[in-house]
This record gives C-alpha cells, structure tokens and sequence, in this order.
C-alpha cells in the first residue's frame, strides 16, 4: 500500500514525460531532469555533488581532476534520460568519481608526503631510543655542571678563552663572543674519565636547552684523563641580544653524571608517578562532580517524563540542546577557556572534563530513561504519584545498573582525555610531556608514555570487568 502511494506521489510530481527533453534539461542544468520527471531529491544530490566537486578542484587547482567531473555530467545526461523512462541507474559511478575528487583534494590540502617518513627517518630515533629507554629509574648518582662564559655579540673586553674550575679541571673555547649559528670548538681537561658527557647552552637568565645536531642531542666521552674536545653551533637562545646591541653572557655547559650506587627511582619518574596520580584524580573528581549535574538533568532531556505540557517539552528541548551542544565541542577546547578563567592547574583540567562530562552523560544517561518499561510508570500514575515520586520509585530502578555503567566508562575515558589536558595547561602528566618535548628530553617522555599506556590499560580492563558484571 506504502509502494503505491509513493509512486502516486511520484506522478503527481513529474512535471515531464519526454526522455529526451530531461536529458536536454539535465545538460543544461545537472539534475534538472531528473527533479522535473520527479526524482527530485536525486536531482538535487545530483546537481550539488557536481558543484562542489567544480568547486573543490578549482580551490586546489587540480584543473586535472575536472575529466572526472565530466564523467559525472555526461551519466547526469544518461540518467535523467533514464529517469524519464522510469529505469533507475546505480549511482555508483559518479560516487566513485566524485571520491576520487574529494580523497584528491584531501590528499593535497593534508600535505600527504610517504616520502618523508622513509627520509627523515632519523628524526624519530631519539624518540623510539627514549621509549625503549625510559628515565623512570636511575641508579644512585652524583652530577656536576660547570659552564664557560660566551658573549653575543662581542664587548671590547670579552671573557678568556679558558675557563678554571675550582677543582682544577678546565674549559676551553676556540673563541668567548660571537653570534648565533657560530661554529664553536669546545675543550675539556681534568673532567670525570671515561664519562659520556652531555653539552648544554644556558641564556642570560638561566634557561638552560641541550646543544643538538642533526637532530640527536651532542654528547661526548671523555678519555682515561678526563679531556674531550666537541664542536658546535651556538644557538638562538632566548632572550637574543638587544637591538642596541649591548653584549649579554651566555655559557657553554658541561654535565657529567656518574654512578655511585644501586637502583632507585629517577627524579623524572617521581615526577611522572606525581603527575599520573594528578590525572587520576583529575578524571576521578571531574567524573563524580558531572554524576551530580547530569542525572538530574538525564530526566528532563527525556521525552517520555516530559511530554506532560508545554512547559515540560519546551525544558525538554532546551535541556537537549545544550547537552547537544556542549558535547560536541572538544574538552581541549573547552580546558583552554577554564585556563584562562583560573589559571593553569588541574583545577582548569577538572572543570574542563566536569562539563564535557555532564554533557555526554546527561545524553547517555536520558537515552536509556527513554528505553525504560513504561508500565511500572504508568501504574504509579494511576494511584495520583507526581512527577518526582514516578521518577524515584518508577524510573531509579530501571536505569540504576546502567547509570553505573555509563559512569564507569565515562571515568575510563576521562583518564585517557586527562592525559592530555596539560598540553593547554590544565595539568596532569600532560603538562610534563609538553616541557619534556620542548627540552627534547625523550627518556623522560619514553617514562611519561610507558606510566600513561599501563595505567590506562590497567583501568581499562578493570572498567570493563565492572560493566560486565553490572550487565
């Protein structure tokens, strides 16, 4: 009966009957044809999918795509001409050209280069060798840290070429002022022997960055005496030189560490074990604080408890909107505006995921209220029971198990967006990959990596133990 109705429709709607005249009219006009005998909605998916794809291929001036384009307008002619005979084509074809039209463009506009993974290559070996290494523990160690002054630009009196340490031990440089990208030959005497020795720059206030080439941060060994000898490029560190040119003093560091004793945990895997406990809570706090938002709001963004009036829907929309609304926006982006609100810190990282999360589970949560039995509700609202009482003792106890669910999966999936919150200052171990990463300090992130995939794995299948037995 649908299928006869539909076709009336259908001819109620043909505005023509001639083939030849829809292929004509399809020519002139893509899709035409075919809404005129009508195949309107075709017609129109027709007519826009050969405009668009007009229009993407001369945004990237892929002038060579357009044969494609022109495959797509002459099976327009073709199918209209169908249309009007009442044969309906596959519209395969054309979806297949205009994907090829799309996935090119794509493919340009992402900047897709396979090459580069094969030619820098290199460029990624400090990061695995950091992950296969992590600074998680360390054995116990002593360190020093010397440095030899440097100029940018050169003072009429520049600082010597040799630098005396209190232990005696000495660093030489070819030349003591200069400006950035110099080449610089850096010698050490009388240093710890046989040590694999690491070179750093420090700027006028301090801020100390690791002296890299190609890439891969520079490091030495020193001989049997203690001597070593490394060139490098002097850096653009911050802050540069004034434009009045007034000289400012840099220096050229020396690290050394040694081993002294046995095994222990690492200054950067206490602070990652800090760090991954912040994220924890972070997700823990951010989840119970949406759990007290988002149930009561899961009652009014569902349709079956508030198509009673008018005022009952209209909450119902307005309620569902925002919940719409609000989930679809990223908690990156919404932990940027809580950073600039109250600063950097988890509290911004809570708050963030704490709205994201009344959101998401206010929809979780009003879906399954929707889905609920609506017998026991019906037979509470025969003996008079009101809105909050069919609720508590009608709706609770249907929804209570998968309301338990949903939070666990939520707080699952809060752990893993709170890992990276800090990368916008909203704290958690984020924070500390995004400073590892500047300072290029790719064992500390190997730890960083490692602590994040075991924790979440570990709460991973704990959740899912927890939703399984509640199902």
């Amino acid at each position: 009966m649908s299928n006869s109705n539909n076709a009336a429709s259908r001819r109620q709607t043909r505005l023509i009957n001639n083939p030849w005249l829809a292929a004509i009219l399809s020519l002139l006009i893509p899709g035409l044809g075919q809404a005129l005998v009508g195949f309107f909605q075709r017609g129109l998916t027709i007519f826009a999918s050969i405009v668009v794809s007009a229009a993407i291929i001369w945004w990237q001036e892929l002038s060579t795509l357009y044969i494609f384009v022109a495959l797509v307008y002459i099976w327009n002619i073709w199918d209209a001409y169908s249309a009007a005979r009442q044969v309906t084509r596959s519209f395969l074809p054309p979806l297949l050209a205009i994907l090829v039209v799309i996935y090119s463009a794509g493919w340009v506009i992402t900047e897709i280069e396979p090459d580069k993974l094969f030619k820098q290559a290199n460029r990624v070996e400090p990061i695995v060798g950091g992950f296969l290494n992590p600074d998680f523990v360390e054995q116990e160690s002593e360190s020093r840290k010397n440095r030899a002054p440097f100029e940018i630009p050169c003072s009429e009196n520049p600082p010597p070429l040799v630098t005396t340490l209190p232990d005696g031990a000495t660093i030489t440089l070819s030349k003591t002022c200069g400006a950035v990208a110099d080449t610089l030959l850096v010698e050490g005497s009388g240093f710890w022997p046989e040590n694999v020795t690491e070179l750093w720059w420090a700027n006028p206030i301090g801020q100390e960055q690791r002296l890299t080439r190609d890439g891969k941060q520079i490091l030495v060994t020193t001989d049997s005496q203690g001597n070593f000898s490394a060139e490098i490029i002097v850096p653009q560190a911050v802050p540069l030189s004034h434009e009045t040119g007034e000289p400012q003093t840099h220096g050229v560091q020396i690290n050394q560490t040694r081993i002294i004793g046995g095994w222990q945990l690492s200054e950067n895997g206490s602070l990652v074990l800090e760090k991954m406990a912040e994220t924890i809570a972070i997700a823990m706090v951010a989840t119970t604080f949406a759990i007290v938002f988002a149930v009561p709001l899961s009652f009014i963004a569902a349709r079956n408890l508030m198509g009673g009036s008018s005022i009952t829907i209209v909450a119902y929309y307005v309620v569902r909107t925002i919940l719409n609304v609000v989930r679809s926006i990223e908690s990156l982006i919404i932990a940027i505006i809580f950073v600039v609100w109250v600063g950097l810190g988890p509290f911004a990282g809570v708050m963030a995921l704490t709205v994201h999360s009344i959101a998401a589970l206010g929809k979780l949560y009003s879906e399954q209220v929707e889905n609920i039995d609506f017998g026991p509700i019906e037979a509470i609202r025969s003996v008079g029971a009101n809105w909050w009482q069919i609720v508590v003792y009608a709706v609770l106890p249907q929804v209570f198990s998968p309301f338990l669910a949903f939070t666990i999966y939520r707080w699952d999936i809060n752990v893993r967006m709170s890992t990276i919150l800090g990368f916008v200052g909203g704290g958690g171990i984020g924070f500390l990959i995004v400073q590892w990463q500047r300072l290029g300090d790719w064992q500390a992130i190997g730890a960083a990596f490692w602590a994040i995939m075991i924790i979440v794995a570990t709460l991973d299948y704990v959740s899912a133990k927890a939703r399984e037995k509640l199902a």
